[in-house]
């Protein structure tokens, strides 16, 4: 079965091309959004043959999809600073700082809102969330095994209640996030999930020992 579009790891030229491609199609959407891109326009500003993007990507969800990948493969690993509560704080950080960039915060608006009416933008979107929280997951079961959190704790949900709040400020108000606001939402996900908020499953199976 052929791959989508986009989604081989091509080296040397073919590489730079992508590199080329995928930064235009991200300038193209911070600037202007998704319905204003348009294959032809990106391969102009990333000086690339337009037969060869149509080839390559075939579409502009194919791009966008491609970018996600990409973007969740350059995205900086996990902080590990020896607490749960440390670790979703720098988790925050990172999301705040991610969504006050001023290219890469009108850069997830215009892809939230594609992925709200397309479903191949809406699965390539899941598919970077869920590399993401994988990333971080490990923080909240390295916690679980200290006995800083209850046994059977969902460690993905943990770190999705970091950034939800966070998420939900950009979008509600088309504000990022600040210091602060990080903060709050790391130490609400943190005490939730020292309450046993998030335990699923029978706790009994879970890493680590319950916190006395």
């Amino acid at each position: 079965m052929p791959a989508e579009p986009g989604t081989v790891r091509p080296g040397g030229r073919t590489a730079r091309v992508r590199a080329a491609v995928l930064r235009a199609a991200g300038d193209v959407l911070a600037e202007q959004g998704f319905d204003r891109l348009d294959l032809a326009d990106v391969a102009r500003r990333a000086e690339v043959g337009k037969t060869t993007v149509y080839r390559r990507w075939g579409s502009v969800t194919g791009l966008v999809a491609d970018l996600l990948a990409d973007m969740a493969e350059q995205s900086l690993p996990r902080t590990e600073t020896g607490s749960v509560l440390g670790d979703l704080t720098a988790n925050a950080d990172l999301v705040r700082r991610t969504l006050a960039d001023p290219r890469q915060g009108p850069l997830f608006r215009a892809v939230i809102a594609a992925a709200a009416c397309d479903a191949r933008t809406a699965r390539a979107l899941r598919r970077f969330y869920d590399v993401r929280v994988a990333e971080w997951a490990p923080c909240v079961e390295q916690g679980v095994a200290r006995g800083e959190l209850p046994a059977g704790t969902d460690a993905a949900a943990v770190v999705r209640a970091v950034s939800a709040p966070l998420y939900y400020t950009l979008l509600t108000t088309g504000e990022a996030p600040d210091a602060a606001a990080a903060d709050r939402a790391a130490r609400a996900a943190f005490a939730a999930a020292a309450a046993g908020v998030y335990v699923t499953g029978d706790p009994a199976a879970g890493p680590g020992p319950s916190p006395a």
